[in-house]
C-alpha cells in the first residue's frame, strides 16, 4: 500500500484507529505553508484544507504531519485531526513573539548539510545540532561538494570531534548521493541548511529524476540563491520520503539545555564534576571546565559556543515563562542588595 511505503507503520495506523472520525481516511501532509496544505492518501495527492476546530489549534499541520482527512471530492480535502507527532523539527519563529515553529513532523533522519566550499560552518553545524537532537531524529551530517575541496579528510575530521556520535557522510550531490540514500532508504529524513549548500540537488538524486530546481551559487562569496521555496514532502522510489526545506538564514533556537549537553557532551560531563552543583564556570574554585580550558581537553572555540547558545537557551526559557523571569530579577535584586550592605562598598 502507498502510504506504508511513507511511513504509515503499525504505530501510525492505531493513533489513526483511536484518533479519527468515522468516515475520515489516513493521510500524510506532503506541502503546508500558511493556510494552503496538500494531502497524501492511498488514492493520489490532493489540495487540503483544515476544519474550524483546527484552526484555533496553537499550531497548524506541517509537513510530515500524519492526519486524519476527509475526502470533499477527487481533489480536496479536509484535514480534522493531527495525529500526535512522534518527532518535530522546530526553530523560533521569526520575529519578537516567543513562538515555535515546526519544520518538519515525523522524521527518522535530519540531514545537515553544509557545503565543503566557503558555507563550511563548525559553529552553525553545532546550532542544527543542538535542535536536531530535540527534535529526537537521529542527526546525520552530511559534507556535500566533496569535488569542491582539497581538504576533505580534514574537514571530516573536524566534524566528527564536534558530532558526537552523529553519522558524519562527505559526498558530492553531482556525483552520488549513495552514501547518504543508504540512510534514509525507507525512512524519512529532512534535509536542513542553508541555501546553496545543495539541498536540492541531493533530492533529485534520491528521486533519480529532475523534481527540484537548481541554481549556481554566488561565486564571490558562495552563497545560494533560493530555489526551494516551501517545505515539501516528495515520496522516494522503493519506499520512504524526503522533506526538502528553503534554506534557513535565520535559526534561532528551540530547546532544552538537555539537548544543548548532548550536543557538548564533553562540556557537559566535565560540568557534573565541578566541585559545585550551580558552578558558572568562571572563578569558583575546583572547577573541572576550567581546568580542561587550561589542559587543553575543552576547545576554547566550542567553550564559547557553548556559553552562547546556553545563553540564547535561558534568555528564551526566560521569555517564556514570566514566572522565572521574576525569579531572576527577584534573585539579582537580593545580590545587588547584599552588594550595597557588603563592607567594601559602604561609604
Amino acid at each position: 500500500m502507498f502510504l506504508e511505503q511513507i511511513g504509515a507503520d503499525a504505530g501510525v495506523r492505531e493513533a489513526f484507529r483511536r484518533q479519527a472520525a468515522a468516515g475520515s481516511e489516513l493521510g500524510r501532509v506532503s506541502f503546508a505553508v500558511h493556510e494552503q496544505f496538500r494531502v497524501l492518501v492511498e488514492a493520489g495527492e490532493c489540495e487540503a484544507a483544515v476544519t474550524g476546530k483546527l484552526r484555533w489549534r496553537e499550531a497548524l499541520p506541517a509537513a510530515g504531519d500524519w492526519v486524519a482527512a476527509r475526502r470533499v471530492d477527487s481533489t480536496l480535502a479536509l484535514i480534522e485531526a493531527v495525529l500526535p507527532r512522534r518527532t518535530q523539527f522546530s526553530r523560533r519563529a521569526a520575529g519578537r513573539a516567543v513562538e515555535e515553529q515546526v519544520i518538519a513532523a515525523n522524521i527518522d533522519v535530519a540531514a545537515i548539510v553544509c557545503g565543503l566550499d566557503r558555507d563550511f560552518n563548525l559553529r552553525r553545524i553545532e546550532r542544527y545540532l543542538v535542535l536536531v537532537r530535540e527534535s529526537g531524529a537521529e542527526p546525520v551530517i552530511v559534507l556535500n561538494k566533496a569535488d569542491l575541496s582539497s581538504a576533505v579528510g580534514a574537514a571530516i575530521g573536524a566534524v566528527e570531534q564536534i558530532a558526537a556520535g552523529a553519522r558524519v557522510v562527505a559526498l558530492s550531490a553531482r556525483e552520488s548521493i549513495e552514501p547518504l540514500a543508504a540512510l534514509v532508504r525507507g525512512r524519512t529524513a529532512a534535509l536542513l541548511g542553508s541555501s546553496g549548500v545543495g539541498k536540492s540537488t541531493i533530492v533529485n538524486g534520491l528521486l533519480g529524476e529532475t523534481r527540484q530546481p537548481t541554481r549556481a551559487v554566488r561565486p564571490d562569496d558562495s552563497r545560494g540563491r533560493h530555489t526551494t521555496t516551501n517545505r515539501m514532502l516528495l515520496p522516494l522510489p522503493g519506499g520512504g520520503a524526503i522533506i526538502d526545506n528553503p534554506g534557513m538564514r535565520e535559526l534561532q533556537l528551540w530547546a532544552t539545555e538537555e539537548a544543548l549537553a548532548d550536543t557538548f557532551e564533553e562540556i557537559a560531563a566535565l560540568a557534573d564534576s565541578c566541585r559545585f552543583a550551580d558552578c558558572t564556570h568562571d572563578a569558583e574554585p575546583g572547577c573541572a571546565v576550567r581546568a580542561g580550558l587550561e589542559s587543553g581537553a575543552v576547545d576554547p572555540a566550542r567553550w564559547q559556543s557553548y556559553r552562547k547558545l546556553q545563553g540564547e537557551l535561558r534568555y528564551q526559557a526566560l521569555q517564556e515563562d514570566p514566572r522565572a523571569q521574576r525569579a531572576r530579577k527577584q534573585q539579582w535584586k537580593a545580590v545587588h542588595k547584599s552588594l550595597r550592605l557588603h563592607p567594601k562598598y559602604r561609604r
